[in-house]
């Protein structure tokens, strides 16, 4: 197969870390090729979607006590080349969020993909669908008591009722902007005013008490969970995201996130959302995120699998 990522620079990406490098490294080792771009570099022409696409050989990780090391230099890209997308197999759309104005455009962009020909993971449309706060508010028997607001009256009456309450950007990613807020709290009314700058939504949801002991993050490819790990808060901090130094800690799939993956499975097969990462905590499911869920290189390294070559295989049998 010739499996294109979109990706941000390959130069900023963490080789130890970065799920979409897990990726590729696992389609070059089953055999296939492996080419990347960027958002930026998509283009419609005579109906049809290019790319300025650059072959990549990539020096795969080593598990060395116990932490994924890589050699300095871990990629060597070939010559740029204008291609038609719809001779890939196979497109992972990986960038990185907040979803812009221009990450958008690139999903219209990846609409002109012949999807006869080419697989695109995750689906265009499915990605303008699916906020990744906003998403879950349809699996109502999963989620924490939530709300989506921006008058701080509607707000204060929600978390005055709870007590203690997480305001979130809903185009936040990696845990920025994630608040916790109580009701007596004398910045109450300015951190709604700076979380909503006075007209965006925002998501209010229960604290949940669980969130100490991890935001556990499981990977459904096609609706099916294949993996976990927990992101356990570090220190002072509330977030178990590892971008703000949570600590990844090995972790079971429960019988109850295999029941909250049930729930999802039908609605994220209809959109075309075949790799996804759920977020959940105490047993209740907090985020969907669909744009470049990570996770894969926590998972391998506790587990002693390899969930890349077990993604990259199903594209195979898809493609």
């Amino acid at each position: 197969m010739k499996i294109a990522f979109i990706i941000d620079p390959i130069q900023k990406l963490d080789p130890g870390h970065d799920t979409s490098v897990a990726l590729m490294e696992a389609a070059q080792v089953m055999g296939h090729e492996v080419w990347v771009t960027e958002a930026p570099l998509l283009s419609v022409a005579d109906g049809k979607a290019w790319a300025i696409a650059q072959r990549v050989q990539l020096q795969p990780v080593q598990l060395v006590a116990g932490r994924w090391v890589a050699e300095q230099s871990w990629y060597q890209l070939g010559d740029r080349q204008m291609m038609l997308l719809e001779e890939m197999d196979a497109v992972f759309m990986r960038t990185d969020p907040p979803v812009t104005i221009p990450y958008l455009y690139a999903t219209y962009v990846l609409d002109y993909v012949d999807p006869a020909k080419t697989l695109v993971i995750n689906s265009p449309s499915g990605l303008r669908v699916a906020n990744e706060k906003m998403y879950a508010l349809q699996f109502a028997e999963a989620i924490p008591e939530t709300i989506v607001s921006q008058d701080k009256q509607v707000i204060r009456k929600f978390v005055e009722r709870l007590g203690t309450a997480v305001i979130k950007p809903l185009g936040g990613k990696a845990g920025e902007g994630i608040l916790l807020i109580e009701a007596d709290d004398r910045n109450f009314n300015s951190l709604i005013e700076i979380s909503t700058q006075g007209k965006t939504p925002i998501m209010v949801q229960a604290y949940l008490p669980a969130a100490k002991d991890g935001d556990k993050r499981v990977i459904l490819l096609n609706g099916e969970p294949i993996g976990a790990v927990n992101r356990v808060p570090t220190g002072s901090e509330f977030r178990g995201n590892m971008a703000v130094g949570g600590q990844a800690v090995k972790v079971e799939i429960t019988e109850r996130d295999r029941q909250i993956s049930e729930q999802l499975a039908p609605s994220l097969r209809r959109d075309g959302l075949i790799f996804v990462g759920i977020d959940i905590i105490g047993g209740y499911l907090t985020e969907v995120n669909v744009t470049s869920p990570t996770g894969i290189r926590e998972i391998d390294q506790f587990n002693n699998v390899r969930l890349g070559e077990q993604v990259i295989e199903w594209i195979g049998q898809k493609a």
